[in-house]
């Protein structure tokens, strides 16, 4: 009779490379994508790049927190720049005191529609608050704030001193 030998015999799982769990990350790293392009595309009161069809008006419609801000400096003096969208000059508020100046804004939109199958009512809110702490040299009683198509300029002029043309001084070999 003839004895039998088993070898042992191992068996490697051979997985098509384009398959399930090595495609896990990227599926991740593309929902990352698709949510930061979505959060661009809402700009300050915007709505998202991507459509939703017809299920988009039963979502929850959401502002940002922050406008787009620019703060320059002149010779004379400071400028900051809002850009705020669809708000009225009553829904913005210039304020200083403690050394800084605070700028608030706020949206209020409601929408109501009424058709013969189906009636739909938003409320959309948001408010936005941003604080900057005055440079020195900054003439705090002299503050201009202008509102024009959706663009507030803050102006905060220089007192005299800080106006100055600044002193070269040479630099000698030693």
């Amino acid at each position: 009779m003839a004895t039998e030998t088993k070898l042992p015999v191992t068996k490697k799982a051979t997985e098509p490379a384009l398959s399930g769990e090595a495609w896990r990350p990227f599926e991740a790293l593309r929902n990352e994508i698709d949510r930061v392009f979505d959060d661009v595309g809402n700009g300050f009161w915007g709505r998202p790049l991507r459509s939703l069809g017809r299920f988009e008006r039963y979502l929850p419609k959401t502002f940002a927190a922050t406008p787009a801000v620019d703060v320059t400096e002149g010779d004379k003096a400071y400028e900051i720049t809002a850009e705020l969208p669809g708000l009225d000059e009553k829904n913005i508020e210039v304020n200083v005191a403690s050394g800084g100046i605070t700028i608030k804004g706020e949206k209020k939109e409601e929408t109501e529609e009424k058709k013969k199958d189906y009636y739909v009512s938003e409320r959309r809110y948001g408010a936005f608050e941003r604080y900057f702490a005055l440079p020195e040299g900054v003439d705090a009683g002299k503050i201009e704030a202008t509102f024009k198509n959706g663009v507030l300029k803050v102006t905060l002029p220089k007192t005299a001193e800080a106006q100055k043309a600044a002193k070269k001084i040479e630099v000698k070999a030693a």
